[in-house]
């Protein structure tokens, strides 16, 4: 594992849906330590671009030519389990909980130590995650610990998947959809933990159509338009063109 390289590299990334060409030659990457907002009105290329790095666009539905590297190492086309095995955590827009299992299990179920030499940084400085920690930052869920997964709502369980995701002790944690449907005050609870995540030296992708609560975090941001890239810079430089904002994001 190459520690100079890009947490992830992709390079002329092009993605398709049977005859629909989804991503367009996409270039992206996420340095270390790095918070990036992937911006883009619906029906971009956000979520295919993140499918894409996950390795979930598979034949015969869809195709991937280009190169999608982990930390130096070619993980193109690789199966999902290897790519969380190289410490990228995916919470997908639908979740994805267990609901037959309660919090408990679906944290437990998920526990493991980083394996990269940053995780193993942050797990001497203290900084790792463990069942107590996500507890800690999540104090709904130490409420609900016998609870199944469907017994919680929409705000609980997307806190549930974010709580499982940071049990694996990632490098790069991915959030499809950060606040997408959820409470005013539960999408506030999320971005704060967005923050904390942040805090501890994980990189993190975030979707979420708040743009402004976006750019309180990150500190690159990239937009998509029908699969191309039109912006790539950081937090300060699109804050700063404020007719990128209105053109792209409809603001």
């Amino acid at each position: 594992m190459n520690n100079s390289a890009p947490l992830i590299q992709v390079k002329d990334l092009n993605t398709f849906y049977g005859a629909s060409h989804i991503l367009q030659n996409v270039n992206f990457s996420v340095a270390r330590g790095e918070t990036i907002g992937l911006m883009g009105r619906n029906g971009m290329g956000k979520s295919t671009l993140l499918k894409s790095i996950m390795g979930l666009v598979r034949a015969p539905v869809g195709r991937v030519s280009g190169t999608v590297s982990v930390s130096g190492q070619d993980m193109t086309n690789a199966a999902p389990y290897k790519l969380a095995q190289m410490g990228i955590a995916y919470v997908p827009e639908g979740r994805g909980i267990f609901g037959n299992l309660s919090v408990t299990e679906n944290l437990l179920m998920a526990a493991r130590a980083g394996s990269s030499n940053a995780a193993k940084a942050r797990a001497k400085a203290g900084q790792d995650w463990d069942f107590d920690k996500v507890l800690a930052t999540f104090p709904r869920l130490k409420e609900r610990l016998h609870h199944g997964g469907q017994q919680l709502s929409g705000g609980e369980q997307q806190m549930l998947t974010i709580g499982r995701a940071l049990m694996t002790n990632p490098d790069v944690l991915i959030l499809d959809e950060a606040t997408e449907g959820l409470a005013p005050l539960i999408a506030r609870e999320i971005w704060r933990i967005c923050g904390v995540i942040r805090d501890t030296g994980i990189s993190s992708i975030i979707v979420d159509k708040n743009w402004k609560h976006v750019t309180q975090i990150t500190d690159r941001n990239v937009i998509l338009v029908k699969g191309q890239v039109v912006f790539d810079g950081t937090t300060g430089s699109l804050l700063a063109q404020p007719e990128l904002l209105t053109q792209h994001l409809g603001v």
